[in-house]
């Protein structure tokens, strides 16, 4: 059995109807109508000791849902789900002792307070001994750099810090299973690559099982070797990242910022999409020319200031699924 088995989960939830005027408002007070909204629909899937698995879909695609089922905090209307052979909507005590959640949007930090006084407080909440406690935030605090900031109030805390104190916080009782949900929405381009190798290198160290639900392909790429794609509610595809990278992130966006006021890249499958004034936007079909060539190009028309990559939004990723099932 795998650390996370799900077979048919659905949660069905009954949404009121928006009012129109002042006589629907009043209606609405005493007998609203109501609609079915399927947010997840039968979905399937097995997940193995210490596999990484990227969750991931556009906004509403019932990723948070199903976590929310995962973790306890939401009964299915059907299916099944066990994490680390249990029922979790049944022994969600049992199991807090076993997982870490990171809800992105969500803190478990005290705002006014340093993480390190959490930190303490989440020692007596999972009756961990002091001593192994110690040796456990010890590690962590140099792994994820948390001296520097570690006694500041969180309210003081950069966003990339905060997260860094929240993943450490749902790590600090050496669970077997983390669950992290949006952990690097909001974040700079710097603070997303080290939160992603943090986790990356800590699950491959400890065996520890992931499972990440993002819309960010980055988060997908960077940190697992296996990728569920759902939509609407429904299961769309689920491989590996290497293969999902070959059969659909063809396209990369580049971003130049140059002392040169116009920058011009002649190459297969580079075209211009934005450009304005010591700036270029370029779409780089993968396929035809990988970025690095289209890097030096950049280099040798000019002096390069900055340069970012990005891969398309998710939602794109979804259509070309969606186009080729």
């Amino acid at each position: 059995m795998g650390s996370i088995e799900v077979k048919g989960l659905t949660k069905v939830f009954s949404v009121k109807e928006r009012a129109r005027g002042l006589r629907g408002a009043l209606r609405q007070l005493f007998s609203a109508p109501t609609r079915d909204v399927k947010a997840v629909d039968g979905i399937d899937f097995s997940i193995q000791a210490g596999e990484r698995v990227a969750f991931v879909g556009p906004n509403g695609a019932g990723k948070s849902t199903t976590i929310k089922m995962l973790t306890g905090i939401l009964h299915p209307t059907s299916g099944a789900a066990t994490v680390l052979g249990m029922v979790p909507w049944e022994s969600r005590r049992t199991l807090a002792y076993r997982f870490g959640t990171v809800f992105g949007q969500r803190t478990q930090l005290w705002y006014h307070l340093p993480a390190a006084d959490t930190f303490a407080l989440l020692r007596h909440v999972y009756d961990r001994d002091a001593a192994r406690h110690d040796a456990r935030l010890k590690e962590l605090g140099e792994a994820f750099g948390l001296a520097p900031f570690l006694d500041k109030p969180v309210r003081q805390l950069s966003l990339g810090q905060r997260m860094r104190c929240e993943i450490v916080a749902s790590l600090l009782h050496e669970p077997e299973v983390l669950f992290l949900d949006e952990p690097t929405i909001g974040l700079d381009v710097n603070a997303r690559a080290v939160i992603r190798d943090l986790i990356r290198d800590l699950s491959k160290e400890t065996g520890m099982t992931v499972l990440l639900t993002s819309h960010d392909t980055g988060d997908m790429e960077r940190v697992c070797d296996r990728v569920i794609v759902i939509n609407h509610g429904k299961l769309l595809l689920d491989q590996p990242v290497a293969e999902l990278r070959r059969s659909y992130i063809r396209r990369k966006r580049v971003t130049l910022l140059t002392a040169n006021e116009t920058v011009a890249i002649e190459l297969p499958g580079v075209t211009v999409t934005e450009q304005a004034p010591h700036r270029t936007v370029l779409e780089v079909d993968v396929e035809q020319t990988p970025v690095d060539a289209v890097v030096q190009a950049a280099l040798r028309a000019g002096k390069l200031r900055d340069l970012t990559v990005e891969d398309p939004p998710m939602e794109e990723i979804v259509q070309a699924i969606y186009a080729q099932s």
